[in-house]
């Protein structure tokens, strides 16, 4: 391989018995069995066991010297180890290396943390995170992450998309998030912004003639942090023109088909189900639903109308208001059901997300009709009401229904969190609510627009740029809120791992939404100008697809942050622990960009 290395640890096998290998690595640990010193060395591929004996003098003291994480070059004759010593957890477990030359290429301070440890806080690993790096599930992590973007690349470039680069610095364009914001020195007093996504700059590419574009970018969006976002983030970014929607979903299913093949052997389904957003919405709550729970919604607003408890009558003739059951089959089943304690932990846990509280009714035995329902609210419905719970849920012996009751969006975000809880839960596992397996879903068919209460403005739903179903132009301006968009996401167990559209490519229509948006004439010329221009100019229908390259890794390894797929990646606080970034910078460098800083804490009050 060099002529330092002539094999990777983790690949030395017993097909080299016998060859003498010169090996570089890193000590993952070093034993001493009285009077022979055992070494497993560590490089990207695995350990193998190097053994120091007493005969080798020179040899022997090296080793007795070296600690872990020492880098070290070790040359050795390849053996099969004793027997009863065999390790097949290794590649190189039936083989050791018996040294001849030992080599400190440079030694290591003790490590603050042992590499094997599982216990380690993220604070310690970012803090540390090179030697995080080293650590064999990190390694596999990024490597897999490298393995994706190459079937990626090789899929799309046989379809003929050519990888272009678009700007980082960019103009600052209102897109849905805050803009992280460079400041020019050469044009005092103007500044450049990152770009959230190069969303314009590809629909510039599709006028220009570059009909299949991608790009595996930096985007960068200024929001509250979570698991799933960083500051930063990567995108599998493209577009194409003369496709229509279900030709553009076509290709690209088939491109996640294939990087599940060829990096997990994992045959996902063909073709991936179709689900339209008002049934998201309505059976889930969710547009992103995770189709491994098998829970639903049932709708129960109709029902609720005329009963006595006002939690679900106010709910259900409230403008806007939403009352749904969900139905736990077993929930309440003597011996096995769901006991109080977690009943009670689960009306802690909707009210993370506004609920109020959390009914329910305990469905002992239905022939007994009223008597044999079990809930302090049950006095407070009538018969009727409590017919069509039992009916419309399909309520069985032995079942258990929640309630959620409130505007639609408190309904959605609760019982629709409420419905992923139990199904990952050990109950839900335990009772068959839940199918471990890779359920990836199209939700189709959103809404062009979704209205501000605060703000009293309609905003767009995904960006301005998406295209109207067809007929549905004229909604833009006599009823926004009837808009259907030609966009798409595709979904798997409950992560969005891409989303896209038909785009806008006829300058007159982008100008209605921008009316439908409340941005005028000379904003939306101040602001887009460039790419109205463009649009005069020939534009051809087009559209695209971006997938979120973290969040398909992260799945993938299924690791519980994007953070352990990103070899550098910002905390909850947008900061690197590694660098200490962000930091202050000297006077001179802002007198430079004509900056002066406010005092800190008015800005934090601020």
């Amino acid at each position: 391989m060099s002529s330092m290395r002539t094999n990777y640890c983790g690949l030395t096998t017993e097909a080299l018995i016998g060859q003498t290998v010169s090996l570089c690595g890193w000590v993952h640990r070093r034993r001493d069995h009285g009077g022979v010193i055992f070494i497993d060395l560590r490089d990207r591929e695995g350990l193998v066991q190097i053994v120091c004996n007493p005969e080798q003098a020179e040899v022997f003291k090296a080793a007795e010297q070296v600690r872990n994480e020492f880098c070290l070059r070790a040359i050795g004759t390849v053996r099969n180890r004793p027997d009863g010593t065999i390790n097949n957890n290794l590649k190189s477990g039936k083989i050791e290396v018996v040294c001849d030359t030992l080599e400190v290429l440079n030694p290591s301070v003790t490590p603050p943390f042992q590499l094997d440890d599982d216990n380690l806080s993220e604070t310690t690993r970012l803090t540390h995170r090179v030697l995080d790096l080293r650590r064999p599930q990190m390694q596999n992590n990024l490597r897999l992450r490298y393995k994706v973007t190459m079937e990626v690349r090789k899929f799309l470039d046989e379809l003929g998309f050519i990888d272009i680069e678009t700007p980082m610095l960019t103009k600052s364009t209102p897109e849905g998030a805050r803009d992280y914001l460079v400041p020019s020195r050469v044009n005092a007093g103007a500044f450049f912004a990152l770009p959230q996504s190069p969303q314009l700059f590809k629909q510039l590419l599709m006028v220009a003639n570059f009909d299949r574009y991608y790009q595996i970018t930096k985007c960068f969006r200024d929001e509250d942090l979570r698991a799933d976002r960083q500051p930063e983030f990567t995108q599998i970014d493209c577009e194409t023109s003369f496709l229509n929607e279900q030709e553009i979903r076509d290709m690209f299913e088939d491109m996640i088909r294939l990087v599940f093949k060829n990096c997990l052997n994992v045959e996902l389904p063909k073709p991936f189900p179709v689900m339209d957003y008002a049934t998201a919405m309505g059976v889930y709550g969710s547009d992103k639903p995770d189709m491994r729970v098998k829970l639903e919604f049932t709708d129960l607003t109709a029902v609720m109308k005329d009963v006595d408890f006002k939690v679900f009558s106010g709910a259900a003739n409230m403008e806007g208001g939403r009352v749904v059951g969900l139905r736990v089959p077993g929930g309440a089943r003597e011996g096995s059901g769901m006991p109080r304690s977690e009943i009670d932990a689960y009306t802690q846990f909707v009210a993370i997300y506004g609920a109020k509280g959390l009914a329910y009714i305990k469905v002992n035995e239905i022939a007994l009709g009223r008597e044999g329902l079990q809930s302090p609210i049950v006095k407070n419905l009538h018969d009727a009401a409590l017919a069509q719970i039992v009916l419309q849920t399909g309520a069985q012996d032995g079942d258990l229904i929640f309630f959620g009751a409130d505007k639609t969006k408190v309904v959605n975000d609760a019982i629709g969190a409420l419905r992923v809880k139990i199904g990952h839960s050990d109950f839900g596992k335990s009772h068959d609510l839940f199918d471990d397996a890779w359920r990836p879903l199209w939700v189709v068919d959103f809404p062009m627009f979704e209205f501000d209460e605060d703000g009293q403005r309609w905003n767009a739903c995904h960006h301005p740029f998406t295209a109207p179903k067809d007929g549905h132009e004229d909604y833009l301006e006599t009823d926004p809120g009837k808009c259907i968009a030609k966009a798409y996401d595709m979904v798997l167990n409950g992560w969005e791992l891409g989303g896209g559209s038909i785009r806008i490519h006829r300058a007159e229509v982008q100008s209605k939404v921008f009316r439908a948006l409340n941005i005028d004439a000379e904003e939306a010329q101040l602001k887009f100008g460039f790419l109205l221009d463009a649009l005069q100019y020939g534009a051809p229908p087009h559209g695209g697809l971006a997938f979120g390259l973290d969040r398909l890794v992260t799945m993938m390894t299924g690791s519980d942050s994007i953070r352990d797929v990103i070899a550098f990646p910002k905390t909850q606080r947008a900061q690197c622990l590694l660098t200490q970034a962000p930091s202050a910078v000297d006077e001179k460098q802002l007198q430079e960009l004509h900056i002066r800083l406010r005092n800190v804490e008015l800005v934090e009050k601020a």
